[in-house]
């Protein structure tokens, strides 16, 4: 039995203000981002009836400055008798000679099995019909149980489509599809599993979710999510990145690791999904932050459960991912806030001149060195450290718990959007 969510307070002080966020419900995974016609379009996991992860459908919202953002109209609901009747699950969207069309896991059965699905969307993005037969079926395979997540990239003059693949008491790999034609994919076996050291060491998990690959910095970057089993279930293990090639291996290709490490160091952060912007020649990022240390009654009253990250800009500096709010972000800060006004604020920004740390209610709850920025949106706080890493954390402000920032050096700026027009 779900939980249904109430109306929700819009003056909610743990809501998110500016991040993508639908009004009620449910929220998991970003999937299909794309920008289309100067226009961002964010997709994501979504239940629109529901603080649970139950029945899922594709939530949508667009922008044209990252600022402020439109919701969009439901873009997927489960069929009842259709491949996706238990859900629409994580994909990516790719614009096939002209026409916008969503990759996505249709789940029919409880359980791990997934079909690849199309639906293919008019310019706006706003209205798309999912096919009724699977692209690619559940495929079977020695010591696989589990297949999710396609994501379609291009490499070697071919577009190629990987899914993300495992068991709960097996070993993870990513599937590895030729896809020059959306409509037809041809098996090209494993293009990497756990038998690389790299990933051995830095990714060790028994299925791989959410990957995507693509080039930046003048090599390939892989971003794998990492789904651990353990005793009575399963644990979401956070979130790993991996430089290397792509190498051409027969009619397929192969994907040799250099080096890797962690994305986001924070609790509540996983399921990222990658945009490559030509347009603005950067790549950017979304995840999902979870939320944390809340009781199903608590959840079940605010109304809604999840929330996506702020955009990210990822560059590769010294061999080593790095990290930074995107740029237009700055278009936020409304002024500064003084000290005094920042316990209920619901909103802001601390530009760290030395070390400091983010109190809530007299706890610490990060820490950060100079140079870093700090984000807070409702519930939401997200560090940008100089270094280039991140941590995503979640804190519940309340009338007895208020924000407090500590440290030798720093600004504060109240955040919101700017008004329309």
């Amino acid at each position: 039995m779900t939980a249904s969510p109430p109306t929700p307070n819009q003056t909610d002080r743990l809501r998110p203000i500016w991040h993508v966020r639908p009004g009620r419900g449910w929220l998991n995974d970003p999937n299909g981002l794309a920008r289309v016609d100067g226009r961002y379009h964010v997709f994501f996991q979504h239940h629109p009836e529901s603080v649970d992860h139950h029945q899922i459908h594709w939530g949508h919202a667009s922008s044209t400055d990252l600022l402020r953002w439109t919701d969009e109209p439901i873009t997927l609901t489960p069929r009842p008798d259709g491949l996706d009747a238990l859900g629409c699950w994580s994909g990516c969207l790719v614009v096939d000679d002209g026409v916008p069309t969503l990759v996505y896991s249709a789940i029919s059965v409880p359980g791990g099995s997934a079909d690849v699905v199309l639906a293919r969307g008019d310019r706006e993005l706003r209205r798309f019909v999912a096919d009724e037969h699977a692209t690619v079926p559940m495929p079977r395979l020695p010591g696989v149980t589990d297949v999710r997540d396609p994501f379609v990239f291009t490499a070697e003059g071919r577009r190629w489509g990987v899914q993300g693949a495992g068991a709960p008491d097996g070993r993870p790999q990513l599937l590895l599809w030729q896809c020059d034609d959306l409509t037809d994919w041809q098996p090209r076996g494993v293009l990497l599993d756990d038998s690389d050291p790299v990933l051995a060491e830095v990714a060790r998990a028994n299925i791989w979710e959410c990957p995507n690959l693509v080039r930046i910095g003048g090599r390939w970057l892989l971003v794998l999510s990492l789904w651990r089993s353990v005793e009575g279930g399963h644990d979401l293990h956070g979130v790993r990145w991996v430089l290397g090639d792509l190498v051409p291996e027969g009619d397929a290709l192969r994907f040799v690791a250099e080096r890797g490490g962690v994305v986001d160091d924070g609790p509540t952060f996983y399921a990222p999904q990658l945009l490559v912007d030509p347009d603005a020649g950067r790549v950017l990022m979304w995840g999902w932050a979870a939320e944390r240390g809340r009781s199903p009654e608590q959840v079940a009253e605010q109304g809604w459960q999840g929330v996506l990250t702020c955009p990210r800009e990822l560059d590769v500096v010294d061999g080593e991912l790095v990290q930074q709010p995107a740029v237009e972000l700055l278009g936020l800060r409304a002024g500064e806030l003084d000290g005094s006004e920042l316990a209920p604020a619901h909103s802001f920004e601390v530009e760290a001149v030395g070390p400091g740390a983010l109190l809530l209610g007299g706890e610490e709850l990060v820490t950060w060195g100079a140079g870093a920025r700090v984000l807070v949106d409702g519930s939401l706080v997200e560090v940008f450290h100089a270094d280039g890493r991140t941590t995503t954390t979640r804190g519940y402000p309340g009338d007895d718990a208020g924000w407090e920032v500590i440290g030798s050096g720093h600004r504060l700026h109240r955040l919101r959007p700017p008004a329309a027009g």
